[in-house]
């Protein structure tokens, strides 16, 4: 079974609401009340799988992820995948943020919402706090239904594609293995985090606030921002059909994963002025790196005067290069992850 239901997330000033669509598939359904569409599962149905994209509005690769599996869902039938054989609820939100959406951008405009521009800085949200807050809460009430969720972004061209996980977390593990990416990034959270998980307010990302209440969570970083790649898309419904055999939606078990844990937002190469940056002309993401290599130079565009030279400090591998050239002082130059045993 299929069902979709426009959803208003909140409202602009002028009164135009923030509208996007919630689509179901399998044995739940959306039933209308004053506030909404809400999700209504039968007492002896399976697993219940929730699905966002687009929380940050220029990463579309999601969005396009969901659109393929949704043709593979209700389609012809030639992928041997059908709604109707779901063995459970699998809800899916192809534009969480539609602020951020139409401005194609990673944080909304200030004066819609100056205290949590961000919205993935906001979970479970607030019915009544600022704006992000409101549609944060509004989703929440589906993803807080669900035994597991799958929260798609994507990053720059020079990033290699991962998953992060709640490290230390059986079934988030678990989870980020289905979705079968190479390279899985354990994030530590609370007592156990770094001090820059505490600054850039970690705590109120989904996926955190998810898995805080239990439900197994994880956020696949795609390649590519601001346009549609195929092989992005191609990565995410595989990871997307393997998350749902994983949980026993769809038959069958994911394939078996073999690849590298590393710790994430640690052995970030950071700009010490702002400049040029020009990276090591052989540096490529998936590098081994050693601590003390040289990763790239930073100089004064007007005097040529070299202000930095980028080194690695630790061994790792490369996951991110600052490919646009023009940084300011403090952004992230190259970023190194350190391999793990989790």
């Amino acid at each position: 079974m299929y069902d979709s239901h426009e959803l208003v997330l909140a409202r602009l000033p002028s009164g135009v609401p923030i509208r996007t669509t919630v689509h179901v598939y399998g044995e739940g359904r959306l039933v209308e009340d004053g506030s909404g569409p809400r999700l209504e599962t039968p007492d002896d149905g399976g697993p219940v799988v929730y699905a966002q994209a687009a929380q940050h509005g220029r990463e579309v690769n999601g969005a396009a992820v969901l659109r393929r599996l949704h043709d593979r869902l209700v389609g012809d039938g030639e992928s041997g995948d059908s709604a109707g054989e779901l063995a459970g609820t699998l809800v899916a939100v192809p534009v969480a943020d539609p602020l951020t959406f139409d401005h194609v951008s990673y944080t909304t405009p200030e004066a819609l919402d100056s205290v949590h521009s961000n919205m993935n800085r906001c979970w479970p949200g607030d019915p009544e706090g600022t704006l992000h807050e409101r549609m944060a809460a509004k989703l929440w009430s589906f993803a807080s239904a669900a035994d597991a969720v799958v929260d798609l972004h994507t990053g720059s061209p020079s990033m290699l594609t991962h998953t992060v996980y709640m490290r230390g977390d059986t079934e988030c593990r678990t989870l980020a293995e289905a979705f079968g990416t190479d390279l899985l990034l354990a994030e530590s959270a609370g007592d156990d985090a770094d001090t820059e998980w505490s600054e850039r307010g970690f705590a109120g990302k989904l996926r955190v606030a998810a898995t805080r209440e239990g439900i197994a969570t994880i956020t696949p970083e795609l390649a590519h921002s601001r346009e549609i790649v195929e092989t992005a898309v191609e990565t995410g419904v595989d990871g997307m059909v393997g998350v749902l055999r994983s949980v026993g939606l769809l038959p069958g078990d994911p394939p078996s994963w073999d690849g590298t844990v590393a710790r994430n937002h640690l052995g970030r190469v950071t700009a010490v002025e702002s400049g040029l940056f020009r990276p090591d002309p052989d540096l490529e993401i998936g590098d081994d790196v050693r601590d003390g290599d040289r990763l790239g130079e930073l100089y004064d565009p007007t005097t040529f005067e070299t202000l930095q030279t980028a080194k690695a400090d630790r061994d790792g591998i490369v996951y991110s290069v600052a490919r646009e050239s023009t940084v300011t002082a403090g952004s992230t130059l190259v970023g190194v992850a350190e391999r793990i045993d989790d």
